[in-house]
């Protein structure tokens, strides 16, 4: 005899159905492709051994937010979303309200966001890793943003990417991307006595007057620095260093060096050459475990640009690029005949990079703090639109010679804490209109700081205005994100202005106490 059926088992197999059911939001709308649906597949041995699963995505400013969900609810939301709420969308950096989501369509034409409405996000499952230093077995994995009708959310900056990834390949180009990148490590002051969750505890409770802002991480240098790439110092960090690069490989991260760098306790970890979304997936993904690692350690990684620390230099993010020609499975960089240092290809990349500088300097350095790095004290930062073979200071590098299989530029313009997918996206984007467009860059500069030269944006607020002027920054983003970019930075433009105001601000390119509050532990 069977069991008799209840109104309540009724309404769990219709959840069910809802849940896990064969016609779930992903295929619905057809979001995966033959090989994420494998990997999705593939899944199940894997989560069988977790306890939770981090879902998240990067948000406007480059930072992975998530939610974690217990491994049945993982289930549910791999096939089907899960609800999140917009506040990454309409905060600015420093959690000030940026965009009027009470206005309608959110004042940028997006009618879910009116009100805070939630929105979905979808786990990719080719982006699935299992971190190997939490508390509880963990897995983590990188959302794609989709509204309701199963259409990509238009503030999604993945989605960015992933279509001029879609539009070089029409060309039968892949994006290749080598990340080099910049980062201070300090060590909690609090840490010895209470540990690293108690000074993260202290420093989140102060608030001092700064309105949204919280005060920064307390922390104190590791070592004296200025000793450029001393074996010492780098021995000095290798209780941190180790088990970070043991967990960026264990997470299938391509780390391929590490070097102490000039200020006191400033790394450089370089990667080694990826497809354009994977090395942004890796970006967004190497900062939040750096930061995550250290801390247990009871120490602080900052991605913020200059600091407000004694004796400490800014940091940059060095994006190396080139293009890879499928059909003829060569780099398109490197020309067929001759002695010419580049293809032309390579030059029309150039030329669209160079000629697009200013309106694209927001997605690469998107903080107040950043443009410090273009002051003329540090010279081996960028401030004029020129290229040069091997030299520094110039915007763009070209690495490589003749012949070399190798050769590529890098754009030496990045600060640490970039949206990845914005910064990939944007040089991309005006790569390839370089090519399409059939441009040619000028000659190559002999002083890449030569006042004669067009400058790049000196402040946040030159870089804003360059950004809402530029047709390509349009066409990159799409109305609603340009829109809601701009309001976002307005913001912290603003509530900066209104603290040099009311305050004694520090002396001529000295970073200052909001800086230092607003990016130091966010960042």
């Amino acid at each position: 005899m069977t069991k008799p059926t209840t109104a309540r088992d009724a309404g769990e197999r219709r959840y069910a159905r809802f849940a896990t059911g064969s016609v779930g939001f992903v295929e619905r709308h057809g979001l995966w492709n033959a090989e994420q649906r494998a990997a999705a597949d593939a899944l199940e041995e894997t989560l069988s051994g977790l306890e939770f699963v981090r879902v998240g995505f990067g948000d406007p400013h480059g930072l992975m937010r998530s939610k974690t969900l217990t491994v049945d609810a993982f289930r549910t939301a791999l096939r089907n979303g899960i609800d999140v709420s917009p506040g990454p969308f309409v905060f600015d950096t420093g959690h000030a309200v940026g965009v009027d989501f009470f206005a309608p369509g959110g004042g940028i034409g997006i009618p879910e966001l009116t009100g805070a409405g939630d929105f979905l996000i979808v786990p990719d499952p080719l982006t699935f890793k299992v971190l190997p230093y939490t508390e509880a077995a963990t897995g983590w994995v990188i959302a794609d943003e989709y509204l309701r009708d199963g259409s990509a959310h238009p503030l999604s900056s993945r989605a960015v990417l992933r279509r001029q990834c879609a539009r070089a390949a029409e060309r039968g180009l892949s994006y290749v991307v080598g990340l080099e990148v910049e980062w201070y490590v300090t060590r909690l002051a609090d840490a010895r006595e209470h540990g690293p969750a108690a000074a993260s505890a202290t420093a989140a409770a102060a608030v001092g007057g700064f309105g949204v802002q919280g005060e920064p991480p307390a922390v104190e240098p590791v070592n004296s620095g200025y000793q450029f790439n001393l074996d010492t110092f780098t021995d000095g960090l290798m209780h941190v260093i180790t088990p970070l690069a043991r967990a960026l490989r264990e997470l299938g991260l391509p780390l391929r060096t590490v070097e102490h760098e000039s200020g006191p306790g400033q790394l450089e970890f370089t990667f080694s050459p990826m497809n354009g979304l994977d090395a942004a997936d890796a970006m967004l993904l190497f900062r939040t475990v750096a930061k995550q690692v250290c801390a247990r350690l009871g120490h602080h990684a900052s991605f913020m640009a200059l600091p407000r620390l004694e004796r400490f230099d800014p940091s940059g993010w060095h994006l190396h690029q080139s293009l890879f020609d499928t059909a003829a499975d060569r780099n398109a960089f490197v020309p067929q005949e001759g002695a010419a240092l580049l293809s032309d290809e390579g030059l029309g990349y150039v030329a669209g990079l160079l000629e697009h500088a200013a309106d694209i300097a927001l997605f690469a350095i998107p903080t107040v703090n950043g443009y410090r790095r273009l002051d003329e004290q540090f010279s081996l930062s960028p401030d004029r639109v020129v290229w040069s073979a091997e030299n520094r200071g110039a915007l763009v590098r070209v690495l490589g010679g003749p012949g070399e299989e190798s050769t590529h530029l890098e754009n030496r313009i990045g600060e640490p804490c970039a949206n990845p997918y914005l910064y990939l996206g944007s040089q991309l984007a005006a790569g390839l209109d370089g090519i399409e467009r059939g441009l040619r860059p000028g000659g190559l500069a002999q002083d890449p700081h030569a006042p004669t030269e067009a400058a790049l944006p000196r402040d946040l607020a030159e870089a804003v205005a360059a950004m809402e002027g530029s047709a390509l920054a349009r066409d990159l983003l799409g109305k609603p994100l340009h829109d809601c970019l701009a309001q976002l930075k307005r913001s912290e433009v603003s509530r900066f202005g209104a603290w040099l105001a009311g305050s004694d601000p520090a002396g001529p390119g000295e970073t200052t106490v909001w800086e230092h509050r607003e990016y130091f532990g966010a960042y």
